[in-house]
């Protein structure tokens, strides 16, 4: 691996998009670093893994690659074949082992208020058959089950712009992780009660990762940008000086 710095590469979790990470981006920029944040599609673990790998294949150079929430999952499966990759960066996010599956690790996390602010909605899949459920939250629980430490406003706006995130996402079971292979860190939100901060910070520490926690909901990087961008170039520095 030659010295090149890696390319900060943001993926972002169910019920948000890429503006999610717009704080970090711009902290990451103000360094000189080279950042994307590429769209998840949200389909599911396969098609959003298939997705994400494609992205990361094809960022030059080295990536260090950065996962919200759901994004975590994401990345776990994606940067296992993805040679050019040299950490994994968890952010209030899942870190699945092999055949686990989303909604059976929430289901048994005391932390977590997200299923009981959960909304059934349908979407059609292009394919002749019957819409498939995704799901979105509610929007006046919404505050509560994401971000309970940003302003009223705020939360009204990152509810009515949420993208809705297919049932699949929670349903599929992922596959062999990247962070057996990889150089892990986690910053662990304390009042995460979306994924749970129970479940996150297991996760955290069967992965091996080093672990940051950070007073804050499931998403601190809005409300602490610069106190998770601190994790972001901590990583930098370590996998630099493992290359």
């Amino acid at each position: 691996m030659s010295e090149e710095i890696p390319t900060v590469v943001l993926v972002h979790g169910a019920f948000a998009d890429a503006s999610s990470w717009n704080g970090v981006v711009e902290l990451l920029q103000a360094k000189g670093l080279t950042v994307t944040a590429p769209a998840n599609p949200l389909r599911g673990i396969a098609a959003d893994s298939a997705y994400i790998a494609g992205v990361l294949k094809e960022t030059p150079g080295p990536v260090l690659a950065v996962g919200h929430s759901y994004g975590g999952a994401v990345l776990s499966n994606a940067a296992t074949d993805a040679d050019n990759v040299v950490g994994l960066v968890y952010v209030a996010a899942f870190a699945p082992d092999e055949g686990e599956v989303l909604g059976e690790v929430t289901a048994g996390s005391k932390d977590s208020v997200l299923n009981t602010a959960l909304v059934a909605l349908h979407y059609p899949t292009g394919d002749g058959n019957e819409p498939a459920v995704e799901f979105g939250i509610d929007p006046a629980k919404f505050r509560d089950a994401f971000a309970a430490d940003l302003p009223a406003e705020q939360t009204a706006v990152m509810a009515a712009t949420q993208r809705p995130v297919a049932e699949a996402a929670f349903a599929e079971a992922s596959g062999p992780p990247a962070w057996k292979r990889l150089p892990c860190w986690a910053a662990v939100a304390s009042a995460d009660t979306a994924a749970g901060t129970d479940v996150i910070h297991s996760m955290a520490e069967r992965a091996g990762a080093k672990i940051t926690e950070l007073e804050g909901s499931h998403v601190i990087m809005i409300s602490q940008p610069q106190a998770v961008t601190d994790v972001i170039l901590e990583a930098l520095s370590e996998v630099g000086s493992r290359t």
